[in-house]
């Protein structure tokens, strides 16, 4: 077999190329692998809610105890 062998140099350059920053005009829409499904926009935005509920509650203890 042929070893095709690049340097780092080389590399590190295409990935700064305009064919690296585009995906392929074929590709097709999938849920979950291509574009964000629904429902983990769903999720995303309800943690959001979530964390900025959480930051707005005065801090409590972690723990309550009976003495």
């Amino acid at each position: 077999g042929t070893r095709i062998i690049c340097d780092r140099k080389f590399l590190l350059e295409c990935k700064n190329s305009p064919a690296a920053r585009t995906p392929p005009c074929c590709l097709p829409q999938t849920l979950g692998v291509t574009s964000l499904a629904q429902s983990s926009l769903a999720k995303l935005e309800e943690l959001k809610e979530r964390n900025e509920s959480e930051e707005a509650m005065p801090d409590q203890d972690q723990f309550e105890m009976d003495i």
